[in-house]
């Protein structure tokens, strides 16, 4: 999808198509290295209420701070009233250190009260000792993700349970699933929003080749990761940031690596479809991959072969829809549909929001079908009308149901973010004029009737939207 990928190759022509941290997503964490103490995920403008206020993110070209600004006014709160008092323990105990040899605890104002933090630590398995474990992870799982890094810092326990992985696991078995988004608006610099929160946070920036930097890109969440796929000189390659590090990682490899494709996650899974390889030949193959296991699972083909395409799961199965296939590179109309349980791909004619333009031949800048699924109901943006649609299962046909936010600008569709976010919908970007240099966060909840957009933030920024993906955990 559009939000999903990167174009700017496309745009601009160019030459080239731990235990480590404690990266919980808190205010201000603190990273603890052999050189001393470090802020490593900033959240912006330093608000702790927080919102869609901030200093803007600065663009790898241009480093000069930009001045603050509060288009929203949400309530703030001092920084010490968000934060668990962490600090360095000045005596860390060897059986506690990370890999980096450092060591998180809980800030005392004496001595003997450090003393009494390491103690519990000493015995942390029943967590809250007064409710036990079992009624202890129950409550845990129904905290915000964003006090897990305050949590981390309780004990041993708590940050075992965290850093491991397995909460967000209990999380998703019992239902319990808080959605931010992830974008990119700048090349390697990635932001996060928090929602519900209203909190703006940046990620580490990508370490990558140059050739990657300028090459298509797409994204994909799926489980606590957050994966970014390109290409390096010749070969494809996968960064994966991991919510539970605070950090990038590569060295992953697809079965039969591609770019160009149509993909979704349902929880822990995810599936890749179409695009094209190396070479530039179309495929018509799909794979599986599991965040949990880190394994991939080349899928039985497609009915077509097909690239630029979009892909969403609804009613428990895969679709992919439109994109470009054929010896002539025409566009396509129609979907397929992949059952997980019977392992079968399924066509179905006029699925794509642009069913009128089957047969044409595409333009090299046009975006790929810009969809999104809330409540097993698939959504389009219509870029060139400024529209919304909805699919009428039943019918097989897209009806009008709205506008798109009035300062949601495009080119042909490529710069405008259109997530499912939840129960909500969720467009990112901003006005094309050139003076302006911000992009909006709005949301929309279908259930509630007719496209009303709620503007949850706005932030100093590029107003072009290279990559986007919701994370559900």
């Amino acid at each position: 999808m559009l939000e999903g990928r990167c174009i700017f190759s496309r745009a601009y022509s160019s030459g080239c198509e731990s235990e480590t941290n404690w990266p919980f997503m808190i205010y201000h964490k603190l990273e603890i290295t052999a050189g001393g103490v470090k802020r490593s995920l900033e959240m912006d403008g330093g608000s702790g209420g927080g919102g869609g206020d901030g200093d803007g993110s600065d663009h790898v070209r241009h480093r000069k701070k930009k001045a603050t600004s509060k288009p929203l006014d949400y309530p703030e709160e001092p920084i010490s009233t968000v934060l668990a008092s962490v600090s360095l323990n000045p005596n860390p105990n060897p059986n506690e250190r990370s890999s980096n040899n450092s060591s998180l605890s809980l800030s005392s104002s004496s001595s003997s009260s450090s003393s009494s933090s390491s103690s519990s630590n000493a015995s942390s398995d029943s967590l809250i000792n007064s409710l036990g474990r079992e009624i202890s992870i129950s409550c845990l799982i129904r905290c915000s993700r964003s006090e897990y890094g305050s949590i981390a810092s309780l004990n041993r326990g708590f940050r075992s349970l965290v850093r491991s992985g397995d909460l967000y696991k209990l999380r998703r078995l019992n239902g319990v699933i808080e959605h931010w988004i992830y974008f990119s608006c700048d090349l390697l610099e990635w932001l996060a929003f928090d929602p519900i929160q209203r909190r703006w946070m940046h990620l580490p920036i990508m370490t990558s080749h140059e050739c990657f930097k300028w090459s298509d890109k797409e994204s994909l969440a799926v489980g606590t990761e957050l994966l970014v796929f390109g290409k390096e000189v010749t070969s494809h390659v996968i960064y994966a940031y991991s919510i539970l590090t605070n950090s990038w990682t590569s060295g992953m490899r697809m079965n039969a690596p591609r770019c160009l494709f149509g993909s979704a996650s349902l929880g822990e899974k995810a599936i890749l479809a179409g695009g094209c390889d190396s070479q530039g030949n179309i495929l018509d193959s799909a794979e599986l991959y599991n965040s949990e296991t880190k394994s991939w699972q080349t899928l039985p083909p497609m009915k077509k072969p097909r690239k630029m395409c979009s892909g969403v799961f609804m009613d428990e199965k895969f679709y992919v829809i439109g994109g470009i296939g054929g010896p002539d590179s025409k566009v396509l109309s129609c979907g397929e549909e992949y059952d997980l349980v019977t392992n079968k791909w399924t066509e179905i004619p006029n699925m794509s929001p642009a069913g009128e333009n089957e047969g044409q031949a595409t333009a090299a800048a046009a975006a790929p079908p810009l969809v999104a699924v809330v409540n097993n109901e698939l959504y389009a943006a219509d870029y060139a009308e400024s529209e919304v649609r909805k699919y009428d299962k039943g019918r097989r046909v897209w009806v009008t149901v709205g506008r798109l936010p009035e300062r949601a600008g495009s080119m042909n569709g490529w710069g405008l973010a259109f997530r499912a976010c939840g129960d909500q919908l969720i467009v990112i970007g901003g006005p094309r004029a050139l003076a302006e240099g911000f992009i909006e966060l709005n949301s929309w909840k279908p259930s509630d009737g007719p496209p009303q957009w709620n503007l949850l933030a706005r932030k100093q920024s590029v107003n072009f939207v290279y990559n986007c993906a919701v994370m559900g955990c």
